[in-house]
Parts: C-alpha cells; sequence; structure tokens
C-alpha cells in the first residue's frame, strides 16, 4: 500500500509547479514485476491530475490579486495569454503532460476561467495518455 501512496505523491507533486518526476517512479515500480500494471497506472494518472487540479484552482484564485504591486504576472501578460487560449482553446491542455509547459498551462487555464469539467476530462485523456505511453514503451524494450 505504501507503494501506491508514494506513485501518488510523486505524480501529483510533478503535476504541481514542484520539481518532481513520477515517470521514474511509476518505472521502477513496473520493473519489479510485482504491482498490478492497470493500478498502478490509474494511481499515477489520478495522483497527476489531481495535482494539475490544484494548479487549475490556484489559478483561479490567483486571479483576484492581479492588480496588485507584488503580482508576479503582469496585465498585459494575462491579457496576451487570454487572447493566444482564444485562439487555441483549451485543447491546449492537451499538453498538459510535457515537461516545463504542461503545468503552468494548468495554471492558467484556471486563471482564464477554463470550465472544469473541460479541463478535467482534457487533462485526464493527456496524463493518462502519457503514463500509458510510458508503460507500452517499458513494455516493449524491457519486458521479458
Amino acid at each position: 500500500m505504501l507503494v501506491y501512496i508514494g506513485l501518488f505523491l510523486s505524480a501529483f507533486g510533478a503535476a504541481t509547479l514542484l520539481p518532481l518526476q513520477s515517470e521514474a517512479v511509476l518505472v521502477g515500480l513496473l520493473s519489479m514485476k510485482t504491482y498490478s500494471v492497470g493500478f498502478l497506472l490509474m494511481v499515477a494518472t489520478f495522483g497527476n491530475v489531481l495535482g494539475s487540479c490544484v494548479n487549475w484552482w490556484l489559478g483561479l484564485k490567483i486571479e483576484m490579486h492581479k492588480d496588485k504591486s507584488w503580482f508576479p504576472v503582469k496585465r498585459e501578460q494575462i491579457i496576451h495569454a487570454q487572447a493566444l487560449y482564444a485562439k487555441y482553446g483549451s485543447w491546449t491542455l492537451l499538453l498538459s503532460w510535457v515537461p516545463i509547459v504542461g503545468d503552468p498551462a494548468t495554471l492558467v487555464s484556471g486563471i482564464l476561467k477554463e470550465k472544469f469539467i473541460r479541463f478535467l476530462i482534457i487533462v485526464t485523456i493527456a496524463k493518462g495518455g502519457r503514463y500509458f505511453v510510458i508503460y507500452l514503451i517499458y513494455y516493449n524494450i524491457f519486458a521479458i
């Protein structure tokens, strides 16, 4: 049980703005051939999606401070981000799994008030798809 909690926490943390990585944890657990592959993928996906939901929520709440002098994002930058989001839409969340750009994208989607259900569906597809691809790569290269 602790193994699954550790995987969940690494996946959750990796989805926030913290510099963590869950892929190595997943591959390490897959290599042990002791745990259910399906359950490992579900736990990793759930943790990672939940971390992204925290980013979305923070983006939603942080906007009320956008006119404060300490706010790290300038009004012009928010307007620019809104324009890009309007141009490319919520489908940019399919890139939420990409290192460096994915986590901020989930935060920006909250700032721009993306509908939560759409956010949740797209991010779950992206994050779950990434873990499934990692499993397929591992299985095809290392599994005997």
